[in-house]
């Protein structure tokens, strides 16, 4: 059984930033549908290996079967346990597409679409402990306003977080049309979209740790790539880039790199080519790729 996967974003500029070599080791750790990984498999040889992670059960109907491919279905939060489990401590290169795929915004019951009314889930692990619905009725205000204003970027987040906390005091919020109906007065009609979508990106990056993950993943990218292995990513919205763009420009997620007794310091990476975003004709064809901005660094 093959689910229904739309084109992957940016496919052969991803790709291609890997460099592949035919008898490489390789890892994708956002498998989905399976397109990046299988345009990474044309490119191996018959010595080459992908391994690839998806903690979503549905993606395993996708697996590529083919003896150089092994699928893990777990977060890519913990790629180096599960690569050294697979007897792998180094590899070639790493590809992420990070967010959420069109799969799971079309199908409605997951809950990650404004689109449907759903119950609220958002779990990309159908199986993990925390959903949107225990963040939207158990966080206190003080812990919903950070949500929304750290993962959202909303300026009236303690207004949000207040009107929640005032309204399920009456009675649960258990779906999207009631949450869209507490929150009706901070959704005015000319831009309810937008701001729906900040919203719903808040508590979706909570219920996944999506930050948290991210720094994670990265921070063990750099341990398990051999020097000049490449890491090629695509981020979906300014707080995930600008976790990777300061990653791979010095290796920090906050502050600057000390320096030598020269005014130099070390940075463990160098970035290849220039920040890629989609062209019109693939945003056309495909409107997820719109806010996609694709890095490319090599490990010196």
């Amino acid at each position: 059984m093959n689910l229904e996967y739309h084109n992957p974003v940016l496919l052969k500029e991803t790709v291609d930033g890997l460099n592949i070599k035919p008898d490489g080791v390789y890892v994708d750790v956002t498998f989905g549908g399976g397109g990046h990984s299988r345009e990474i498999m044309s490119r191996l040889g018959p010595n080459g290996k992908l391994f690839a992670f998806d903690q979503d059960l549905d993606a395993l109907a996708n697996a590529i079967d083919d003896p150089r491919f092994v699928l893990i279905n777990e977060n890519f939060r913990y790629i180096k346990r599960f690569l050294r489990f697979h007897g792998v401590k180094e590899v070639d290169g790493i590809l992420g597409d990070f967010g959420v795929s069109l799969h799971q915004f079309d199908v409605a019951e997951r809950g990650f679409s404004t689109r449907f009314e759903a119950e609220l889930d958002m779990r990309m692990n159908q199986n993990g402990e925390i959903s949107a619905f225990n963040v939207v009725n158990e966080y206190d205000e003080q812990e919903l306003k950070n949500v929304f204003a750290e993962y959202g970027e909303l300026t009236n987040a303690r207004a949000i977080a207040r009107a929640i906390v005032e309204a399920r005091e009456v009675e649960p919020i258990k779906n999207s049309e009631q949450l869209k109906t507490v929150l009706a007065r901070f959704l005015p009609s000319h831009k309810s979209n937008k701001i729906l979508a900040q919203i719903y990106q808040a508590i979706r990056i909570e219920v996944n740790q999506e930050i948290d993950v991210l720094k994670e993943f990265l921070t063990q990218a750099l341990e398990i790539l051999k020097p000049e292995g490449r890491l090629s990513v695509i981020s979906y919205h300014s707080l995930e880039d600008r976790l990777v763009k300061r990653f791979v420009k010095n290796g920090m997620f906050e502050g600057e790199p000390e320096k030598d007794f020269f005014g130099r310091f070390e940075v463990p990476f160098k970035t290849i080519g220039k920040l890629i975003v989609p062209t019109a004709e693939e945003i056309e064809i495909n409107n997820r790729a719109r806010s996609a901005k694709l890095r490319i660094a090599e490990k010196k």
